[in-house]
């Protein structure tokens, strides 16, 4: 077994999550594209493969149990990965939950040409991407908007907010938990933080939070 499999095993131990070798190969086979593409596209400003592994994979992975726990009992779940890149976390929670259908929306059309190609290299039926701004999209509301460093909370909110139905939520992925962010965040939208939780990233020495919002009232 590769070292980099050893060490995604290990994380996903370490994360509470099961792993299947076909998830993990599909997680490992993603790094490698994205590697491929970055030559030519520029998706990550990483470039080492451990790196990648670390930075995006396991910080991607770390927030599969919450949004389980979360989401659980619902038939299917309908999630937007905004602002996604190259597909973090969208691609990897295709990959670790088959029944949620995840759409990645990006307003630059090579990083959502490659998430699409993910899809279909990786055979992944549950994964689409967008090329629009999220303020300009109509289609239904979804169970779950999540981003990853894509803006402040109410920038967040305004933006997103409208693609959330009445049981949703927003999920902001950060590093630090900031106050001030909160504050602007009650002042500014029709939203409020639900909930935050502390993540621990395996092999990452980083401040990491999960911060969940829900619509006032």
């Amino acid at each position: 077994m590769s070292n980099s499999k050893t060490s995604l095993f290990e994380a996903a131990r370490q994360l509470g999550l099961e792993m299947s070798e076909e998830q993990a190969s599909a997680l490992l086979q993603y790094i490698e594209q994205m590697q491929r593409w970055n030559k030519t596209y520029n998706l990550t400003a990483l470039k080492i493969k451990e790196e990648m592994l670390v930075q995006h994979i396991f910080d991607s992975l770390s927030v599969v149990m919450p949004l389980r726990k979360k989401l659980a009992g619902r038939p299917t779940v309908n999630v937007l990965d905004v602002g996604s890149g190259g597909g973090l976390p969208g691609v990897v929670l295709a990959i670790m939950c088959s029944t949620w259908n995840i759409c990645c929306i990006d307003a630059v059309e090579k990083k959502t040409a490659f998430v699409r190609q993910m899809s279909g290299v990786l055979t992944l039926p549950n994964l689409s991407a967008q090329h629009i701004r999220i303020e300009q999209r109509a289609e239904p509301q979804v169970d779950l908007v999540i981003s990853r460093a894509f803006a402040s909370l109410a920038d967040f909110a305004s933006l997103a907010g409208k693609h959330v139905h009445a049981s949703g939520y927003l999920v902001a992925m950060k590093g630090h938990y900031i106050q001030d962010e909160v504050n602007e965040l009650v002042s500014r939208t029709e939203w409020e933080e639900a909930s935050h939780e502390i993540l621990t990233v395996p092999e990452l020495d980083a401040n990491r939070c999960l911060i969940w919002l829900q619509r006032k009232g």
